[in-house]
């Protein structure tokens, strides 16, 4: 079979999957809109046993398994009290970073009601939930932009919702309100703010967050290197932190992400700072496979179905996105691995998420390491946008299919 009828028939495939998953949200959509609310009192339904002996750890920021019974503390809300265990005067001295006029102390820093801008020219003016958090919270309240950065890119033990589409983002604060997306894990405690933050935005705070994140772009900002060894990390806030540069520990099977300058990223919450994911030698070609074909095979001219479906079928051929579908090229692979799983283990069980259990379900550990290693491995910004050839021609279910056909017959050009 040659090379192009080899991506006319996964064209095929994947224009009829598609279809389906157009057909699905659509059916999900007209059947009934949002989720209600949960008051503060109430827990999501029962859900099935969580496999935590296949969890990928690394991915949480955790060195074990949860105990029964064990779950998060409460994050403490912002504060701009200084730290006793520091010096006052260190905390209080004013900062510079390259290429920035702004000046900040590491108690303006920290103090996340009142985000800190180094770089207010990169994007947007904030709105007042980016640079503050939800109103009616007051004195509790947390600014978007202190924990996903004003570039929106944000950082390994968080999401990255730049260049997220509007719906989409919308989507994921109705199932953080609604009690339908949580974390697998019940120890990670910024799952659980997020919920609360959710909880607390009126309707105008959404949109304003989902425009301004939506109005984004992501450039590069995670570096993957594949090696053997990685160096001596410290958890800190489900976020590793190296102890040290020269590489001597075995990466025993996992991504150890870490940011690129410690002290840009953790002390001075530098936007410019990013990430560096050492990830197993041979997880991004063994990724490569998974997210291009599923695993499907051609074994004398048949094909044999591979454990899962193509990434592109939904994000896209270069994965940056399709419609209100995410792009996912060049984000955390932490980030994504948690997704996966959170999916795969019944805990993220929005609407949009229905459609990735099935192609979650039957991924290893390995699997999923590899799918992230090759996914964040991938540039961020799209080489061209062939659904504009089409989007004036086709109506919007079938819009996204012929979007990845087309991208598969320029690339067998």
């Amino acid at each position: 079979m040659t090379s192009s009828l080899r991506l006319l028939v996964v064209g095929l495939i994947c224009f009829a999957l598609g279809a389906v998953a157009q057909r699905y949200y659509d059916t999900r959509q007209s059947a009934g809109g949002s989720l209600p609310v949960l008051s503060d009192n109430q827990a999501p339904g029962p859900s099935a046993p969580i496999h935590f002996e296949q969890e990928p750890l690394w991915a949480y920021g955790f060195e074990r398994p949860p105990q029964p019974g064990e779950k998060a503390s409460p994050q403490n809300p912002p504060t701009r009290d200084l730290r006793p265990n520091e010096d006052a005067n260190e905390q209080t001295r004013l900062r510079r970073l390259d290429g920035s006029q702004a000046t900040y102390s590491l108690v303006d820093v920290r103090d996340g009601q009142n985000v800190i801008d180094w770089f207010p020219g990169d994007h947007p003016p904030m709105p007042d939930v980016i640079a503050h958090g939800p109103a009616r919270l007051g004195k509790t309240r947390r600014g978007c932009g202190s924990c996903h950065l004003p570039n929106g890119k944000g950082r390994p033990e968080n999401a990255p919702p730049a260049g997220l589409p509007v719906s989409y983002f919308l989507r994921q604060i109705q199932d953080f309100r609604s009690g339908v997306r949580r974390s697998a894990d019940p120890r990670k405690p910024n799952t659980n703010t997020m919920i609360d933050l959710a909880r607390a935005m009126t309707d105008a705070e959404m949109r304003a967050a989902a425009e301004y994140f939506g109005a984004l772009s992501y450039s590069p900002w995670i570096r993957v290197a594949e090696t053997e060894l990685v160096p001596k990390t410290r958890i800190v806030g489900n976020l590793y932190l190296p102890t040290e540069q020269e590489k001597t520990e075995p990466i025993a099977g996992r991504i150890i992400e870490v940011p690129e300058d410690v002290e840009q990223a953790e002390s001075y919450r530098n936007p410019h700072s990013g990430f560096v994911a050492f990830v197993p030698v041979g997880s991004v070609e063994k990724g490569r496979d998974l997210v291009t074909t599923g695993g499907m095979k051609i074994v004398d001219d048949q094909i044999v179905q591979g454990k899962t479906t193509a990434c592109g079928t939904c994000h896209g051929l270069e994965l940056t996105g399709v419609a209100d579908v995410p792009p996912i090229a060049g984000r955390s692979p932490s980030y994504i691995a948690r997704q996966m799983w959170d999916m795969q283990q019944g805990t993220r069980n929005g609407a949009s998420a229905q459609l990735m259990k099935l192609v979650v379900a039957r991924l290893t550990p390995d699997d999923i390491l590899a799918i992230a290693s090759y996914v964040a491995s991938r540039p961020p910004t799209r080489a061209v946008d062939p659904l504009k050839r089409v989007t004036a021609v086709a109506p919007f279910g079938v819009t996204r299919s012929l979007g990845f056909l087309v991208e598969a017959r320029s690339l067998d050009r």
